[in-house]
């Protein structure tokens, strides 16, 4: 898979060459490339913004710059294009699979000021997707969000798939606690049944808390696990 950034502030995407995801990118499992939309503007001063037609506070992103960098990275328009924004689809883990599910390359539009101009989004982008109903500075956090939680899914990236397994939001449940070395700190002791080796026993434990911390911190996702119970 390849994913293109369309952005205003390359170097947020720095940290994509550190942890799990750097380590894959050098092992070639992806490739991520960061374009400067500024390098595609008419202006003479590579301007990018301009203000809002009907008044309004701030500036919002003009429509040039960005249809051409969106163009120039992909000119055949075969890439799946996605529009980081705070109006999207809120980004969950059934987004991500089907996103990384794709046969599509994507390419990622980070927003900023007080958004991008509306023609460019009708014309060249196929949806919209928010990480959250709150709002940031820009789209490139999201961006970041999106691009890590999609590549987890990419063969080779973890190491062992058994992550993607036991995860959180897996049959809508949240991720049961986990402990090591040592099994006692500060007087709290790990519980003694992941020390008695009953396999039956330490699925039955992590069950009963995935559940139990589900119906305590996300009432959402708990009424949805119910759904999936089969009555008797």
């Amino acid at each position: 898979m390849r994913i293109e950034v369309l952005t205003l502030f390359t170097e947020q995407f720095a940290v994509l060459n550190s942890g799990i995801i750097g380590r894959a990118l050098k092992e070639g499992l992806f490739e991520v490339g960061v374009r400067d939309i500024r390098n595609y503007s008419s202006d003479k001063h590579r301007r990018c913004d301009d203000a809002p037609f009907g008044g309004g506070a701030g500036m919002v992103m003009t429509a040039q710059p960005i249809h051409d960098a969106v163009v120039s990275a992909d000119p055949l328009r075969r890439f799946h294009r996605i529009y980081m924004s705070p109006r999207g689809t809120v980004l969950n883990q059934d987004k991500v699979k089907s996103l990384a599910a794709k046969d599509r390359d994507l390419l990622i539009l980070c927003g900023s000021y007080e958004g991008v101009d509306q023609r460019v989004i009708d014309l060249d982008f196929d949806e919209e997707i928010s990480v959250g109903d709150y709002i940031l500075t820009g789209g490139e956090l999201p961006a970041l969000v999106l691009i890590n939680a999609v590549a987890r899914y990419i063969p080779g990236v973890l190491r062992s798939l058994e992550s993607l397994d036991e995860e959180s939001f897996t049959d809508f449940l949240l991720e049961y606690p986990q402990y090591t070395r040592p099994q006692s700190f500060m007087d709290r002791r790990v519980p003694e049944v992941l020390l008695n080796g009953n396999h039956r026993e330490i699925t039955e434990f992590r069950r009963a808390k995935q559940i139990e911390l589900t119906r305590k911190t996300r009432k959402d996702l708990y009424r949805k696990y119910l759904k999936t119970v089969k009555k008797p």
